[in-house]
Parts: structure tokens; sequence; C-alpha cells
């Protein structure tokens, strides 16, 4: 579970036990439910990370809802639902060299518009290559947490970074790219290729 989870946790809990012991019965289970849901929320399950050098993993759970030509390379987003694990995951291997956060709205994170308008932290990192990549916050996310720092160094899927209950990822995948996924594809973070360095790149 991730360390983000016990600043909901822990009041959650405190709560719920006082009210058992006060015998707000029904108060105790709306609770109980709110705190089951929060430490499924923010699960952190192990990923087997692809060893292949020339594979850019997903930097994030969801789902493709979006694959559409950015001048000569791509633009590739995810949806993260509810649902999902929220985990945000490096994508490939190197220094991470800016970090930069921009206040924005807060539209439902599948509309196009929120790409553009939204809170997002857009990150890069560079090593052989150079990877760009944005989390983006949604309409209930509210807050983006990025614990990797600029000039950490970084293995491909490791983690760092969280945005809270629902949000979007968008990659810039650049021309020296084969692409292996499509729209409406799920993919998962730091386990699922979603694309291939070309072999002369």
């Amino acid at each position: 579970m991730a360390r983000d989870a016990y600043i909901f946790l822990i009041p959650l809990l405190a709560l719920l036990l006082f009210c058992f012991w006060a015998g707000y019965l029904g108060l105790a289970i709306v609770l109980l439910f709110l705190s089951g849901f929060v430490a499924y929320f923010f699960r952190d399950p192990e990923r087997v990370i692809p060893e292949d050098s020339r594979a850019i993993v997903s930097p994030a759970d969801g789902k493709v809802i979006r694959l559409d030509r950015e001048g000569e390379g791509w633009i590739l987003s995810i949806f993260l639902s509810l649902f999902d694990v929220h985990i945000n995951r490096a994508p490939i291997e190197g220094t991470l060299v800016q970090r930069d956060y921009r206040p924005g709205k807060f539209r439902v994170a599948y509309d196009e518009r929120a790409s553009v308008e939204n809170e997002q932290l857009t990150i890069t990192i560079a090593g052989e290559r150079k990877l760009t990549f944005t989390l983006v916050a949604g309409m209930i996310a509210r807050r983006i947490r990025v614990w990797a720092s600029e000039g950490s160094q970084v293995q491909k899927g490791d983690r760092i970074g969280l945005i809270r209950f629902g949000s979007r990822v968008d990659i810039i995948l650049p021309p020296e790219c084969k692409v292996v996924v499509g729209k409406g594809d799920r993919v998962y973070g730091g386990s699922s290729v979603i694309a291939y360095w070309k072999a002369d790149s």
C-alpha cells in the first residue's frame, strides 16, 4: 500500500473505533467501507518489469483513450478510473531532468480538454534516450504527488509518484518509437510494453 494512504486511513480508523465504542453502528459501517476503499485505492502491487532495453513501459494502469499523431511521433493518453492502481512508474531508465508543474482546472480526466486545461505535472526522463510524460489531475483528483526529485536516477518501472482519486497520464512517443498498443487497450504500469525503440534509434 502506498504511504500516502495513511493520512486518510489513520483518521478514518480512529473515527471508526470511536463510533463502535460510542454505539454509532450505522456510521461505523460507513467508515469501515470508506477505510476499505482507501486501502484498495492506494494498493501498490509488485510488477514484473520487462528486461528488453528497447521496451518502453506504461507509466500507469488504465485504459488507452487516445493515440494520435503528434508531429512525427505520437501522443498516447491513459485514463485511470477510481478502480485502477494509481502508482505512476518510470517508462524508461535515466535521470529525471525536469519537473514542470502547472495549475489548472479539474475537468473529468477522459475529456480531451483535460490535457490542456487541467492541473498537471510534466516529467522528462533522459538517459540514452529521452521521454516526456504528463500526470494530469481529474475531476476528483486534486493532488499530484511525485516522489522522485530532479536529478534522481530512475530505473524502468520504478515508482515515481501518485495521482489521487482518478486521473490521466499523457506520454509523448517520439518518431524513433514503434507503438504496440491501440486505443481501448488496458495497460499496467511498469509491466505493459506500450512501444519499442527502433533498432536503429
